[in-house]
């Protein structure tokens, strides 16, 4: 038997880690985590400003405990630690961070007893580098600094996630604190055998531990999904997607429809397949997602605008509210290579600074925001408009009627395919809320779908109450639609036919105007010259406008948050005096005409003109209205809504106004079609002639061949001197 055989040394590894013996690479990452400390307490600019020691220690003590650094300035400090920092972030960045909370003990002390400890500083990164689409991530990016655009397509819950584990053992109770949890989705194994000694014990059973959460330190952490940006999409290609972790100070900085810039490092994960335990195939793959460590969020485009102003910018906005063309300015700036549509452009600037919202003693609310429906022709820039200010709202969604459900517009509930729980999602009018959802083909929308959004125009809410979710969502947001007759182009003599819409949804619109392409020479040449011009790029600085895009869009946006002006005592008599008036102007016009007008005149629209008024007033930062805004929103309403109330008769057409006219043209109408089946050819003189001795005016019988060849219901043969009747 041979000796001495139990006395070799015993070789074991410690499972949860213990003392590593300091070694070369350790000094060295002593050093660059000296070196970021010497860079944030000695970096300055050209004025003497120490940027980042005077951010941290002004953001500490305001409780925000992060500090952002910009790789440009850590490598015109040194280039060395800047370009390891890019190649290795999981390395370094922790120790920029523990140099960023030295830095702030020591800027912040003395601090008072119950803050004694330093909080963490989190780290965020900036960086002008150049970007990666999501599809050109390789293998070679794996562990590195990337800056990749997108579109933030989906946004968990904020959950907790430990940074510090403590562990207890289940047999001899002992503790194990203070474990380190690598930052990301990683995860951590429990250690199998329990470490702690156990002389004249029975030994601890396998799996020993269990996690004690009183005893865990956490922070904040949220799972995004973003999608790559359409322009850089191939033609035919799906959009690819990829995961994104946030934590700390990022948590609950981007929501769906944001378009970001994010810098963080491409980091693995372990596959979520639970299928085959025993393939070894899957052994080594993993699944790639980013570990954001930089953000920037872009407000230029559409979607959510940020909310925060410089202090040059609110100067800059004060003097703008202050010019006397202000209400012209704007309105001018309203989608300027559109040409004419003075009056509806001046309407979208009232849409988009809306009224004010008020909020009664007994609880109810009134809106503040304006609606606005464009009805008529098809070729009259209704949907350019509609884009434009989908891109010029602080908060703007475009949808289209015929790819749009009830569902889609207010709000739906779906089943979470991880939790098996039943969710809500927020359709377009919720994530439009604060702005303006444009709704293109509205006439095309399917009635019941119509009706769902009835609420949410007036009472700015939506209530749910499926699969047991009750609750009611805001959407505080203007409608801006754009319709086509039911006939496709605009028939005068069928007036209120053209309409197909029920007046309930038609008195929820502050301002309702009709579209029409009329032929008319010069107003057709000035548009031609407008046309070719915009295409040649000849001018181009007026097709612009006076006021850069973006800047109106932060104009916007700073009135609507900032000011709510309220109307005066004698805008408010003259306004009653003028409501009177124009009812009694309806009732009239339904008692001559024996029919109910197919847009109503009720109080609602006495709020509409109030909320014009209020609009103008916010265009000037004015804490009340006065006459001329009170004699401009009855001007607005008269030239939108009351005039398309009025659009029963057969006003514009031929110049026929009287009602006689009017009653002739439908009777001869009615006589020609009853004589002439479909399929018969007539000459147009002898129908003329026949009708006169009928003791029918000239005019009248002409005035009804046009309209009935512009519908396409007789069509001229030989030479324009027999007329066939189509349908």
């Amino acid at each position: 038997m041979a000796t001495g055989f139990d006395e070799a040394p015993v070789y074991y590894s410690d499972s949860i880690g213990g003392q590593r013996v300091q070694g070369e690479e350790d000094v060295n990452l002593i050093a660059v985590q000296k070196s970021f400390k010497d860079f944030i307490r000695e970096f300055h600019d050209v004025n003497n400003m120490y940027h980042y020691r005077d951010s941290l220690k002004r953001q500490y003590l305001l409780g925000e405990y992060y500090l952002t650094v910009s790789l440009k300035d850590l490598s015109s400090y040194n280039e060395q630690i800047a370009d390891k920092l890019i190649k290795s972030p999981a390395t370094y960045l922790p120790l920029l961070e523990r140099a960023a909370k030295e830095v702030a003990d020591e800027l912040t002390r003395p601090r008072p007893e119950e803050d004694e400890e330093v909080e963490d500083i989190h780290v965020l990164l900036s960086s002008n580098m150049r970007h990666t689409s999501i599809r050109e991530l390789k293998s070679d990016h794996m562990s590195r600094l990337v800056k990749v655009p997108g579109i933030v397509i989906n946004a968990s819950g904020v959950r907790a996630k430990a940074t510090n584990l403590t562990l207890q053992c289940k047999g001899c109770r002992d503790y194990n604190s203070n474990i380190q949890i690598k930052p990301g989705l990683e995860g951590f194994n429990l250690p199998r055998k329990c470490t702690a000694s156990t002389a004249g014990q029975a030994p601890c059973p396998l799996d020993p531990y269990f996690i004690v959460p009183d005893k865990c330190k956490c922070v904040d952490y949220q799972t995004l999904k973003l999608q790559e940006a359409p322009d850089h999409i191939p033609t035919g290609d799906m959009p690819r997607h990829i995961q994104l972790y946030v934590d700390r100070a990022l948590v609950d900085k981007m929501v769906p429809g944001n378009r970001v810039e994010v810098i963080g490092i491409y980091s693995i994960k372990k596959s979520g397949d639970k299928g085959n335990k025993k393939d070894k195939v899957t052994a080594g793959i993993r699944r790639p997602y980013i570990r954001v460590v930089g953000l920037e969020v872009d407000s230029s485009g559409p979607g959510r605008s940020l909310n925060k102003f410089t202090p040059e910018e609110e100067e800059e906005f004060k003097k703008l509210s202050e010019r006397d063309d202000i209400y012209d300015l704007v309105s001018r700036n309203i989608a300027p290579s559109i040409f004419g549509s003075e009056d509806i452009k001046k309407s979208i600037a009232c849409l988009l600074f809306g009224g004010s919202r008020k909020k009664m003693p007994d609880g109810l609310t009134r809106r503040g925001d304006i609606n606005l429906l464009l009805l008529g022709d098809p070729g009259t820039a209704k949907s350019q408009l509609l884009k434009f200010v989908e891109k010029c709202a602080p908060v703007g969604v475009y949808t289209s009627g015929k790819g749009s459900s009830a569902a889609g517009l207010t709000a739906s509930v779906i089943r979470d395919p991880t939790s098996r729980c039943f969710i809500m999602e927020g359709g377009a009018m919720v994530l439009a809320d604060g702005g303006v959802v444009c709704i293109d083909e509205f006439d095309k929308m399917r009635e019941d779908d119509r009706v769902a959004i009835h609420e949410a125009m007036e009472q700015q809410t939506i209530s749910i109450a499926k699969a047991g979710i009750t609750t009611t969502l805001n959407t505080r947001c203007s409608v801006f639609a754009a319709a086509n007759s039911i006939f496709g182009r605009w028939d005068d003599t069928k007036g209120e036919e053209n309409i197909d819409f029920m007046p309930t949804i038609l008195s929820r619109f502050d301002m309702i105007y009709i579209v029409k392409d009329e032929h008319n020479e010069a107003r057709d040449t000035t548009i031609a010259r407008h046309v070719m011009r915009i295409h040649l790029n000849r001018d181009q600085t007026q097709v612009e406008g006076e006021m850069p895009i973006e800047l109106l869009k932060k104009f916007i946006a700073y009135a609507r948050v900032k000011c709510g002006p309220r109307l005066s005592e004698t805008s408010a008599t003259k306004l009653g005096h003028r409501y009177v008036v124009m009812r009694t102007g309806a009732r009239e016009q339904e008692f001559q005409t024996n029919k109910r007008l197919s847009i109503p005149i009720t109080v609602r629209q006495l709020e509409s003109i109030i909320r014009i008024a209020e609009s103008l007033a916010k265009m000037r930062f004015a804490p009340f209205t006065t006459d001329a805004d009170v004699e401009e929103s009855l001007r607005l309403f008269q030239v939108s809504t009351l005039e398309s109330a009025m659009s029963g008769t057969l006003s514009g057409v031929e110049g026929l106004t009287a009602l006689e006219d009017q009653e002739e043209v439908r009777k001869v109408e009615r006589q020609l079609k009853h004589r002439f089946p479909i399929g018969s050819q007539v000459s147009e003189s002898k129908i003329i002639q026949d009708f006169i001795k009928q003791r029918y005016s000239e005019r009248a019988i002409k005035t009804v061949l046009n309209i009935m060849i512009r519908r396409g219901e007789l069509q001229h043969r030989m030479q324009r001197k027999v007329v066939l009747r189509v349908k």
